[in-house]
């Protein structure tokens, strides 16, 4: 028999948990181990529970989703935390990389929450495609970090979404480019870069991106 995701879900709005449970168990591979309505309540019941999975909102009244993830990250840095918010705010953007989270999707995008889960399940970073197209030009705003590579704005859009784990074919057909062209765009990007291969760049842009403050 195989081993359902165990999945924690949070959320301030109990009607919206119990939507997301339905939601959620409707697929066999999913199972919701726990749901909980407060910042508070998450770390409680990730500690009791250990789930694969944490689904978090980010806007709740005691602590904020943010806060949870960031406490819990620290007791626990494999913990696979995925946002679900219905703001796609540019200071939680930038926290949710900050902390180390896994993904930040929208709640108006549902039909994108069960693959979302089964990707950070196994390890992979998510993150929904109105917050992708916003990245490459938070990176520029925030930071400036990789205008000394000299790395165009379509460039940090491919290192994003090699970040987010996609592969060349999945990566043309978010841009409608050719695969060719997206080999080519990842080669000059490895050679500015001074990288060896995709997942050299994926460390590295999430380094990079991680050392954009909040304010500091």
């Amino acid at each position: 028999m195989k081993i359902k995701i165990k999945v924690l879900v949070v959320d301030d709005d109990k009607l919206i948990c119990a939507s997301l449970k339905s939601i959620l168990e409707a697929d066999k591979e999913i199972t919701v181990a726990g749901m909980g309505n407060s910042g508070r309540e998450a770390i409680e019941l990730y500690r009791n529970i250990k789930p694969d999975v944490l689904l978090m909102d980010i806007r709740m009244k005691d602590m904020t989703g943010l806060e949870a993830g960031e406490t819990i990250l620290k007791d626990e840095k494999n913990a696979k935390i995925l946002f679900l918010t219905t703001f796609d705010d540019d200071e939680y953007i930038i926290k949710t990389f900050n902390i180390g989270a896994h993904g930040y999707i929208l709640k108006q995008n549902f039909e994108s929450i069960i693959p979302s889960i089964k990707a950070v399940n196994i390890g992979q970073y998510v993150f929904g495609e109105d917050i992708i197209t916003k990245i490459p030009s938070l990176i520029n705003k925030k930071s400036g970090d990789l205008n000394e590579y000299n790395i165009t704005e379509k460039e940090a859009e491919i290192i994003t979404l090699v970040a987010e784990g996609l592969n060349n074919r999945e990566i043309a057909g978010r841009l409608y480019l050719s695969e060719g062209t997206v080999r080519n765009y990842i080669s000059t990007i490895l050679d500015k870069l001074c990288l060896r291969d995709r997942t050299q760049l994926a460390v590295f842009y999430f380094k990079k991106y991680n050392s954009i403050g909040m304010g500091k």
